[in-house]
């Protein structure tokens, strides 16, 4: 048993990820890595980001021209309806119009009215269809270049970094699209055609108004950034309490087990607190700038009326102008002011799209050979490590595997032991080309891995990891993704020589049972031997096994055993164990202690010999036992 065992899963899981991240602040950022998220929305200090935006939408022009259309015909309508209210006003009210010219009057009106309902929801329509499909695009692009990054990528990038840029950061895109530039667009068009109509109207009133503007923007655009700050600050404050609920309730059993739960509650009442805090300044500058805003705004159109009233008094307007005058002045305001606000979330929405193009742009640093050297048919099996070193690139300074050389002939059985951090698991990362040595070279049936296509290499090897990953999905289709056109008797096949069919039978819907999420609706023995069929069920020259069969019972691990006995046959294996029992019949087992190969031999021969693997067999064969009850 290895030292590691004793400690959870999530302790060392933790540790090893503080130990990344430690080390990826320390050192200089390298190749793939992405920027450091900021806290709070992304945001950029211009709108050029957003072109790779633009380019996605202009593969859409009709959709584009019916929008523009539509928008082009409510900003029209929009400013319409003040001036059928003038000539309401002066025509209507003025006591000389008929019941006729009253209808006619109050018929054009409902007609803009009507007119403006449907072009404002066809441009809902097209503006919000354009969004999510560009959404889409970019989604579907950048998960296409995800898949093609090596393991090195994600080891240097947090896959929950990554995925927040593919929801959170897609989602305001959504919004720039969908939303914000279609608002940016009518508030300009209402905008530039309300100055024009108030200077028709009254060109005096015109000058005072826009004189005016400025003062009721400034208050706006004051206390709009100190509330996007706070705002921020707020967001971050409500995450951290979503953050602190995930790692306790995930975490419960220990929490309880230690006896914390007082400690856990005083801990999410200060996250609480501070949460309220922050929403409580945010409150007040809202408050604030609503109750200066509202005198601002409702002070200028009272001022406004009252030069107005005394025109009209004067005969130098009528009514219905000072009636038309007032409501496209509210809107041309109003206008102002939300471009003033749209033009903060077209930065956010630059923001987004700038994290997004780092992983659309991403380069792999596996990536196949311009043109690939085919690998011999039929497969061999063997496998060549000469003088290789290699450092993973999170670890800058740590040599994991330090000029080691290792032949592995066709059908051989060889079996990889040492202690935890000796290189083992990494020299399967290697074998499969998810990362390249420093030094050396590895071969695949006489071909060096750098030459060939890497999908090539892995379609000749199954691995079985230590820990068995499962997809939410049923159990048929998590069993095919070793081979996906395989057929239901090949799959049962497979499942019977994992000792994986009993249980799938005993599943209520069999092979078309759902299996929950990463396979938690089984044990984690279920879960291995699931992964141990997908492995036989692929077929390929070269079993990869790392610690397969550590998740199972004493009885069913005999069994997968003699089960891999058979599938081994005739295939090149290379087996990594920390029980000795489990490889003490391989054709050769090979010792490793710091990146190094400090022994081979078979059990025997190292056994005799004595050094390292003496060593572990001793603390593993010749425990002491106790004989008490």
């Amino acid at each position: 048993m290895s030292i590691d065992r004793g400690f959870p899963a999530a302790a060392r899981l933790g540790g090893a990820h503080m130990a990344r991240e430690d080390q990826t602040h320390k050192g200089r950022r390298r190749r793939g890595s992405l920027p450091e998220a900021e806290a709070g929305p992304p945001k950029a200090r211009s709108l050029a980001p957003l072109r790779m935006v633009y380019r996605e939408a202009a593969r859409y022009p009709r959709e584009i021209a019916f929008a523009a259309a539509a928008l082009l015909t409510t900003s029209a309508a929009t400013l319409a309806i003040p001036w059928r209210f003038k000539v309401i006003v002066d025509d209507a009210f003025g006591g000389s119009a008929g019941p006729e010219q009253i209808a006619h009057a109050f018929e054009y009106l409902l007609m803009i009215v009507v007119v403006l309902g449907i072009g404002t929801a066809l441009r809902f329509y097209f503006v919000s269809w354009l969004g999510e499909r560009v959404v889409a695009n970019i989604r579907l692009k950048v998960q296409e270049n995800l898949l093609r990054q090596s393991p090195s990528f994600y080891e240097e990038n947090s896959p929950k970094e990554i995925s927040s840029r593919m929801t959170s950061d897609t989602a305001i895109i959504e919004t720039v699209v969908g939303t914000t530039v279609s608002v940016a667009l009518r508030n300009s068009l209402t905008a530039i055609g309300g100055i024009l109509l108030l200077l028709y109207l009254a060109p005096s009133l015109t000058l005072g108004l826009l004189i005016g503007i400025p003062l009721v923007l400034a208050p706006i655009v004051f206390f709009g950034r100190k509330i996007r700050t706070v705002s921020r600050s707020n967001q971050d404050r409500v995450a951290d309490v979503g953050a602190y609920v995930t790692e306790v309730l995930s975490a419960m059993s220990i929490v309880q087990s230690f006896g914390q739960e007082a400690r856990e509650g005083k801990r999410f009442a200060g996250v609480v607190e501070r949460t309220f805090d922050s929403a409580k300044r945010r409150i007040l500058l809202r408050a604030a700038m609503t109750s200066i805003v509202i005198v601002l705004i409702f002070g200028g159109i009272t001022m406004v009326m009252w030069r107005g009233a005394l025109a009209v008094s004067e005969g130098a307007i009528t009514g219905g102008t000072i009636t038309a005058f007032v409501l496209t002045g509210g809107l041309v305001a109003g206008a102002f002011g939300s471009l003033t606000e749209v033009y903060g979330d077209l930065l956010r929405g630059a923001g987004a799209a700038d994290r997004l193009a780092e992983l659309l742009h991403a380069e792999p640093a596996i990536a196949p050979p311009p043109k690939p050297q085919p690998l011999p048919v039929p497969a061999r099996g063997s496998l060549s490590f000469r003088n290789v070193s290699f450092t993973y690139p999170s670890r800058p300074g740590e040599v994991v595997i330090d000029d080691l050389t290792l032949e592995i002939e066709p059908g051989e059985t060889v079996a990889l032991v040492g202690p935890s951090g000796a290189g083992k698991s990494t020299l399967f990362m290697l074998a499969q080309r998810f990362y390249d040595p420093e030094e050396g070279t590895i071969r695949l049936d006489g071909i060096a891995l750098p030459s060939a296509d890497p999908a090539e290499i892995r379609e000749r090897m199954a691995f079985v990891p230590q820990i068995g990953t499962l997809f939410s999905g049923n159990a048929r289709d998590n069993l095919r993704y070793g081979r996906w056109d395989a057929s239901d008797e090949e799959i049962w096949d497979a499942a019977r020589l994992a000792n994986a069919a009993d249980f799938i039978e005993a599943l209520p819907q069999g092979l078309d049972t759902n299996l929950g999420e990463d396979g938690t609706r089984l044990s984690g023995g279920q879960q291995q031997r699931l992964a141990i069929a997908r492995a036989i069920l692929r077929d390929s020259p070269i079993l990869l096994l790392d610690e397969a069969t550590s998740a199972l019972d004493a009885q069913s691990e005999r069994l997968v055993q003699e089960a891999l006995g058979h599938v081994m046959r005739g295939r090149t294996t290379l087996v990594i164990a920390h029980r000795l029992a489990t490889v003490r019949e391989a054709d050769r087992i090979v010792v490793m202690d710091g990146g190094r190969i400090v022994q081979q031999g078979t059990h025997s021969e190292l056994v005799a010999r004595g050094g390292l693997y003496a060593q572990l067999a001793k603390l593993q064969f010749d425990a002491p036992r106790s004989d008490t009850a």
